[in-house]
C-alpha cells in the first residue's frame, strides 16, 4: 500500500506538463465522447491540435468532415468496407489538396494509438479499447481514458504498462474523484462514493421492469450518449463497470467504493476523508469538462463546459442503490474481486445481452439474468498476475458465445 492514490491516476502526479499546444489523436472520434472532444478542440486552437482520427466507419461522411475541418494526417476506419467510401467523401472535401493518410481493419486504431502525439484519447465504447490502450501507453502516451472497459478487461495487463500519472479518466465519475483526491493523500481516504443517476427505471422494482421496452431504456433522463452505454445505464451495469474502475484507477478496495443514486446528475462523485469531510465534484450533466480535465491536465481549459447559474434555486436527492432491481453492481463487485478474466467475462457477456435486448431477442430482466449464469459457469478465472491478452480475448469469445446460447434458449422458452 502507498500513502497516495494509484500512479495510474494520482491528481498529485502530472505525466506530461509539457508547455505548448498539445497533439491529441482521438479513437471514437464519431461517437459522443470524440464529437464533444473535437469541439473543445476547435475553441481552442492554442491549446490543442488533433493529429489523427479514428471511428468504426459507420458514420463515413462525419468522419470525413471532422478530418478535413481539423487538418488531420490520417483517418482510421476499423470497418475496411468503407474505406472506398471514406476515400470519395474525402476526395470531394480536399479537391486537388493531399489526403491525409488512410488505415483500414480492426488493427488500424491500435496503429494510430501508437502514433506521435502527446495525448491519446481512447472514446471507443467496448473491450475492442483493449489493444489501443496498451498500445498507447507502451508509445509513452498520456493516455485520456474514457474507454472504461479496457481497464476493466485488462487490468493487471493495463497497470503494468502504466507510468506514474499516465492515465487521465475521461468517465465524468472518475474525473469527479480524480480532482476531489488531489485535496489529500490515499492515506486521508475513509471511502469513494461513486454517483448514478439511477437511469430511467429508477424507482421500479424488478417486476415493473419485466416488460420495458428498448425505447424506455434509450430514454436516459440526463445524459445523451450511444445505445450501448445508455442501456448499461438503464441496468446500472455502466456503475458496475465503474466500481471495478475505481478500484483499479485508485486501489481502493472494493469494500470502501459506495454507490449512491442521485437523479440530478450534478455531484458527479466524492471523496469521503478520514476527519469526516466528503469533497464533491460537482457541475451540470455535460462531458466536455471530464473530457477537458483528460487532455488538458494538469491545466484548466476556461470555459470547457457550463458552471451553475447559483441565483436560481435547485434541489439535490441522493437516494440507497436498490439491489434487488439492479443487482448489477453487486456482481460486478464479485467479478472484480475475482480478478483475472472475470471482468472480461462478465463485460463481454453484458455486450452481448444488450445487443440481444436492442434487437428484440432478449427482455430487460434478461440482460442480467443471462450475464449471472454466463459468470457463474465461467469458474475460476485465470489469475491476475499471469494474465496475457490471449487470455482475455479467449475468455471474451467464450463468454460472448455461451452468452448468445443461453439469449436465444430464453428467447425459445418464451415463445414456446
Amino acid at each position: 500500500m502507498t500513502d497516495r492514490p494509484s500512479p495510474l491516476a494520482d491528481p498529485h502526479v502530472a505525466f506530461d506538463a509539457s508547455e505548448g499546444r498539445r497533439d491529441i489523436v482521438v479513437l471514437g472520434s464519431t461517437g459522443s465522447i470524440g464529437t464533444q472532444a473535437i469541439d473543445l478542440v476547435l475553441r481552442n486552437p492554442d491549446r490543442f491540435r488533433v493529429t489523427a482520427l479514428a471511428a468504426s466507419g459507420g458514420r463515413v461522411g462525419l468522419l470525413a468532415e471532422q478530418a478535413h475541418r481539423l487538418g488531420v494526417a490520417a483517418v482510421a476506419v476499423a470497418r475496411e468496407e468503407a474505406l472506398p467510401e471514406l476515400r470519395e467523401a474525402l476526395k470531394t472535401l480536399y479537391g486537388s489538396e493531399p489526403l491525409p493518410e488512410l488505415l483500414a481493419g480492426p488493427d488500424a486504431a491500435t496503429q494510430l494509438a501508437a502514433s506521435p502525439c502527446h495525448t491519446v484519447l481512447n472514446g471507443i465504447t467496448g473491450s475492442i479499447g483493449l489493444a489501443p490502450t496498451l498500445a498507447a501507453l507502451e508509445a509513452g502516451r498520456t493516455l485520456a481514458l474514457a474507454n472504461k472497459e479496457s481497464l476493466i478487461v485488462g487490468g493487471p495487463l493495463v497497470k503494468a504498462l502504466a507510468r506514474p500519472g499516465q492515465i487521465i479518466p475521461v468517465d465524468s465519475e472518475h474525473a469527479a474523484l480524480f480532482q476531489a483526491l488531489a485535496a489529500g493523500t490515499r492515506a486521508d481516504v475513509r471511502k469513494l462514493v461513486v454517483t448514478a443517476s439511477g437511469g430511467p427505471f429508477r424507482g421500479r422494482t424488478r417486476e415493473e421492469l419485466a416488460h420495458v421496452t428498448r425505447e424506455d431504456a434509450l430514454a436516459h433522463p440526463t445524459w445523451a450518449m450511444g445505445p450501448v452505454i445508455t442501456v448499461n445505464s438503464a441496468t446500472l451495469v455502466n456503475k458496475g463497470l465503474e466500481v471495478i474502475e475505481a478500484h483499479l484507477l485508485y486501489d481502493i478496495p472494493f469494500d470502501r467504493i459506495e454507490v449512491v443514486v442521485h437523479p440530478q446528475s450534478y455531484v458527479h462523485s466524492m471523496v469521503e476523508f478520514t476527519d469526516g469531510s466528503t469533497l464533491a465534484q460537482a457541475t451540470p450533466p455535460d462531458m466536455r469538462g471530464p473530457i477537458a480535465i483528460g487532455i488538458g491536465w494538469p491545466e484548466r481549459v476556461p470555459d470547457a463546459a457550463p458552471a451553475f447559474d447559483w441565483s436560481k434555486a435547485s434541489t439535490w436527492e441522493f437516494f440507497p442503490l436498490d439491489t434487488e432491481a439492479f443487482p448489477s453492481v453487486g456482481l460486478a463487485r464479485h467479478v472484480g474481486g475475482l480478478g483475472g478474466t472475470a471482468p472480461a467475462v462478465f463485460n463481454a457477456a453484458n455486450e452481448e445481452c444488450v445487443e440481444a435486448f436492442l434487437s428484440g431477442r432478449l427482455p430487460f430482466n434478461g440482460i442480467m439474468d443471462t450475464v449471472t449464469a454466463v459468470v457463474a459457469e465461467h469458474g475460476v478465472p485465470v489469475a491476475g498476475t499471469s494474465l496475457t491478452v490471449p487470455d482475455v480475448l479467449e475468455a471474451e469469445t467464450w463468454a460472448r458465445a455461451r452468452a448468445r446460447e443461453l439469449a436465444a434458449k430464453a428467447t425459445a422458452e418464451a415463445r414456446a
